[in-house]
């Protein structure tokens, strides 16, 4: 039996060609039986559509994706390969209760869009004979006339089957006996129920009642059943009973029939009179509660009113068994058989259905790149209308600016499209708006809405205001002050927008910038990291570099210039004249006159502007007005002829003051002692030196010490490499000399003095030897042009060397000593031997070798 749960049955079949340029469709259709185990897999896409695949360039990987519907819950498509498999086990009966028609239709698209594929899937769901017929009552109480005519039919409860085709309920049967038989009737919508007919007459006193089996079943395999008893009473004879004016009536209701519509006056008549005459209409006692619930009929009047909204999209139509019975003992009930077929009407508006491409997540909006070729997928709509006929034909219609476009698939099922290039930069998004109208009459129609996003490339580098920023900071700020905010504006979205914030590595006077500034790299905010000093640095410059997170990421630059203003941190210093503990002495003549220089004071002040503008002022020591000071040159000239100061000493003290806003000053006492005789004291400084700028002098004195200790540097290196040397070559032009005699490869050969000549060297070089054969080869100089350069370079702190004349000595020696560095000594050994000595041969022993 399991070969009958199979779980793909068929495929099908339909192709449809769709008109969108590089998009072509199929509907595959599959049969599963229900209650099937999760994870049964259904079919396998790429299998079943690998001749559309085949049109498609190679190398391309594909993915598949199902765009939700509500009965897709139960499958899942796999993406790599579209496996469609049970995802939760179904059951058909609560899938789609009794309608034949059961499946599960979805819509499967292939990604990348540039290659979409759209494919419609059909699963139909079939149905196994899990449910037997089942009555509502266990046992069914029946009355009859023991003068109910042969022949006579009263209907009997039907049993349901939520099962359907072979597995529904298909025949009754009632327990053998001679009085009664059924009779099985069908409805008009294909539901089979069963009358009892009574086959002999009944006889009270004979027999009072009867129990039967009755029994329902389907033909399913195995099939199954279901029964109830029958418990029918005879009761006495009623002369008549109540006779309907028709047995059936065929109701034509619209489905739009407002509640209390009367559907039919019904009408009994009874040949007896009084209360054997009396009727008393009611549903029939195995009607179902649905009926009970949509319907009422009047037991007096006998009018059927509508309590309840039918709706043709549900149930179509009502079977209705209505009986009419006298209030006479023992009486026996008329039946009358009622169909209400509900009639449709355009009552139902068209549905709207938008499955969108959402890369974000949001199902509500679509989201396609501005790069975005022609015909780009942007969304699949679908369109329905429960009504029938001209009622559910059903128009769409797409409004979008010209932009995107509408295409027609299958059936009701419409792709939209891109109709244009996009530009984000020109329009970041669209609103779009799907209409469906049916072709009813009135026509409904149905007005849908979705937004579609543009989104971005990073095709926007961060952009600065400006390319250069100059910023102001005062000295002496706390580290981490905020200096200021540059920013860089980037039009694209997302990440491609998100810009971030870095200092270019560079160096301030020999430190890296990264010790002085630093930026908040999410907001650009610049801080200090130390505390500046203007007089060290007063400038600083650097390069803000901007970068969003797209990939590839692009960057700006901008340079951030940052000049430190100055504060009054800094007090004048006076230089002259120079002080000992705030007091210089001074001499002066006694012999100035009015108007005369007697002194003056120079002071320096590191701060700038106002800060540096010194004012000189004597604050004590003139009490008699002898002296008056310049307050800009911070001159002293005499006020009067010294010769009348009455004192041979004055002690002027001389404040110098800054102008800056809290002014710092500097005091110097100056001793002044007036001598007639100037020409045997010290001036502090005379006229010449007046010219000199203070700061002038403090670098020259600098420079002159460090001068001086670079030459004792020199010079002893210079020691320290002669005397490695001579550790070395640890002998003299002598000793070369005897130790050479001994030598047995080398033949003696004697050096005369004429080989030897003394040349100046060119700015510390030894000139290149020319070659023997050369006619400029430098002719020997005599012994009074060697004194006379020894005393010349000797004067000028130049050395001299030794020059071997090229007849006895290779040239690739002579070369050697013209690149060397510094100067060299060198003794001829009289065998021709070259060797370094630390003084001259004859310098030793007067004269030659």
């Amino acid at each position: 039996m399991k070969g009958l749960f199979l779980t793909r049955m068929w495929k099908v079949l339909a192709v449809l060609a769709l008109a969108a340029q590089h998009v072509s469709g199929k509907t595959l259709k599959y049969q599963i039986y229900e209650e099937q185990k999760v994870g049964t897999v259904i079919a396998r896409l790429r299998d079943d559509v690998a001749d559309v695949l085949a049109k498609l360039p190679s190398g391309v990987s594909l993915r598949f994706r199902a765009m939700q519907r509500g009965s897709l819950s139960f499958l899942t498509v796999r993406e790599q390969d579209g496996e469609i498999s049970i995802r939760t086990k179904i059951d058909r009966e609560k899938l789609c209760e009794k309608n034949l028609n059961c499946s599960i239709q979805f819509d499967v698209l292939t990604l990348p869009t540039e290659h979409l594929q759209l494919f419609h899937v059909e699963v139909e769901v079939l149905d196994i004979n899990d449910n037997a017929p089942q009555f509502a009552r266990a046992v069914i109480p029946i009355e009859i006339s023991e003068s109910a005519a042969v022949g006579a039919r009263i209907p009997l409860d039907s049993a349901t089957d939520p099962d359907v085709g072979e597995n529904s309920l298909y025949t009754y049967a009632l327990e053998p006996n001679n009085f009664f038989k059924i009779d099985i009737q069908s409805r008009t919508d294909g539901a089979k129920y069963a009358e009892l007919v009574v086959l002999r007459e009944l006889d009270r006193e004979v027999r009072s009642g009867y129990e039967l089996q009755y029994t329902a079943s389907d033909r399913g395999v195995p099939p199954r059943t279901g029964s109830t008893l029958l418990r029918i009473s005879v009761a006495d004879s009623n002369d008549n009973s109540p006779i309907f004016d028709k047995s059936s009536y065929v109701i034509n209701l619209p489905e739009n029939s407002p509640v209390g519509t009367v559907l039919i006056d019904l009408n009994a008549t009874d040949a007896d009179d009084g209360t054997n005459a009396k009727i008393v209409y009611s549903f029939s006692s195995h009607v179902s509660p649905k009926i009970m619930e949509t319907f009422k009929i009047n037991p007096d009047s006998g009018h059927l009113t509508l309590i309840r909204r039918v709706d043709y999209e549900t149930v179509n139509s009502y079977d209705i068994d209505v009986q009419a019975q006298d209030m006479g003992p023992n009486s026996m009930p008329a039946h009358c058989k009622i169909l209400v077929k509900v009639v449709d009407v355009n009552d139902n508006k068209p549905d709207i259905s938008i499955n969108l491409m959402s890369s974000q997540g949001n199902g509500d909006a679509a989201y396609i790149s501005e790069a975005s070729p022609l015909d780009t997928f942007v969304a699949l709509v679908r369109v329905e209308d429960l009504d029938s006929a001209l009622n559910g034909e059903v128009d769409c219609k797409l409004h979008g600016q010209g932009y995107f476009k509408l295409q027609k698939t299958y059936e009701n099922n419409y792709m939209i499209l891109t109709n244009v290039s996009l530009d984000r930069e020109k329009r970041s998004e669209f609103s779009l708006t799907v209409v469906a109208e049916d072709k009813g009459t009135p026509s409904l129609s149905t007005v849908k809405h979705f937004t579609v996003h543009v989104t971005d490339e990073n095709d926007n580098p961060p952009r600065f205001e400006k390319g250069r920023y100059e910023i102001f900071k005062s000295e002496n700020n706390a580290p981490g002050a905020y200096l200021t905010s540059i920013l860089a504006t980037d039009p694209d979205l997302d990440t491609n927008g998100q810009v971030s914030y870095s200092i270019l590595e560079n160096s301030v006077h020999g430190s890296s910038i990264s010790t002085y500034v630093t930026i908040d790299p999410s907001n650009g905010a610049i801080y200090a990291l130390r505390t500046y000093d203007r007089e060290d640095v007063s400038r600083i410059s650097f390069v803000v570099q901007a970068k969003d997170a797209g990939k590839p990421p692009l960057l700006s630059n901008a340079t951030v210039v940052l000049n430190i203003l100055d504060e009054n941190d800094n007090p004048p210093v006076i230089v002259v004249p120079q002080l000992w503990n705030f007091t210089a002495d001074v001499p002066a003549s006694k012999f100035t006159g009015a108007g005369d220089l007697v002194t003056m004071v120079r002071a320096t002040d590191r701060d700038t502007g106002v800060n540096a503008e010194l004012i000189c002022s004597i604050v004590s020591g003139n009490e008699e007005g002898f002296f008056l000071i310049d307050p800009r040159t911070c001159e002293i000239h005499a006020n009067a002829s010294l010769e009348n100061f009455p004192h041979e000493h004055a002690e002027l003290t001389v404040v110098v003051r800054d102008q800056g806003r809290e002014s710092l000053s500097a005091k110097a006492v100056l001793k002044l002692t007036l001598y007639e005789n100037m020409e045997n004291h010290v001036q502090v400084m005379d006229q010449g030196e007046s010219a000199l700028d203070a700061p002038l002098i403090t670098i020259i004195s600098l420079g002159a010490i460090c001068a001086v200790l670079l030459v004792i540097m020199v010079v002893f290196a210079a020691h320290c490499n002669r005397e490695k040397k001579d550790i070395r070559h640890s002998y003299n032009c002598r000793v070369a000399e005897s130790t050479h005699q001994h030598h047995p490869k080398k033949p003696s050969r004697q050096i005369h003095k004429g080989d030897i000549t003394l040349v100046p060297t060119v700015n510390g070089t030894l000139p290149i030897r020319a070659h023997h054969r050369s006619p400029s080869a430098t002719p020997p100089m005599d012994r009074a042009q060697i004194g006379s350069r020894q005393t010349h370079h000797s004067r000028q702190s130049l050395n001299s060397l030794v020059t071997i004349s090229s007849n006895h000595i290779p040239e690739s020696f002579a070369l050697e000593l013209a690149h060397a560095t510094p100067p060299v000594e060198v003794c001829i050994t009289r065998h021709g031997q070259v060797q370094p000595e630390g003084q001259w041969p004859w310098g030793q022993r007067g004269g030659g070798q």
